[in-house]
């Protein structure tokens, strides 16, 4: 980041160890963030859509199968909001599936990301992922920037 500022960060991951895993991923690499953890799609929606919520995440890791009860799909209702135009979503899934990379493509995310298996590479990834301009995607994103392979 090369910002002074204070970046925020969501996950939605209905699995604890992996939501844990990012959490201990994130506060090692040192950076200054400040990250929210969701455990369902109906929480973070319901954290989004509060008006007095002024901690808006710049970039949000979202399970590939976030359950959500209220909504048919995560990506789908986040991208229905011109308000959420300039939110980064990034898919962090253990999916490699091409039908599924080609969805959240078309469905409105930033960038895929196939979660590792190894903790060390699971940091450089995030690393990796928070270092990049952002900004890439409003100025000729396709498929080949859309997949983080690692």
């Amino acid at each position: 980041m090369e910002k002074a500022e204070k970046m925020y960060i969501a996950l939605a991951d209905d699995d604890l160890e992996d939501r844990e895993l990012f959490r201990d991923a994130i506060e090692e690499l040192g950076l200054d963030v400040e990250l929210t953890l969701f455990s369902n799609g109906d929480e973070l929606l319901d954290y989004l859509h509060d008006a007095h919520n002024k901690k808006r995440p710049h970039i949000l890791f979202l399970d590939l199968n976030m359950l959500c009860t209220k909504y048919d799909d995560c990506l789908t209702e986040i991208r229905r909001h011109s308000k959420f135009k300039d939110l980064s979503i990034a898919i962090y899934s253990t999916s490699s599936a091409e039908k599924d990379i080609h969805k959240t493509f078309v469905g409105g995310a930033n960038i895929y990301i196939k979660k590792p298996n190894d903790f060390g590479i699971l940091k450089q990834s995030l690393h990796d992922v928070l270092k990049i301009n952002w900004q890439f995607h409003t100025s000729g994103l396709d498929k080949s920037t859309f997949l983080f392979r690692i």
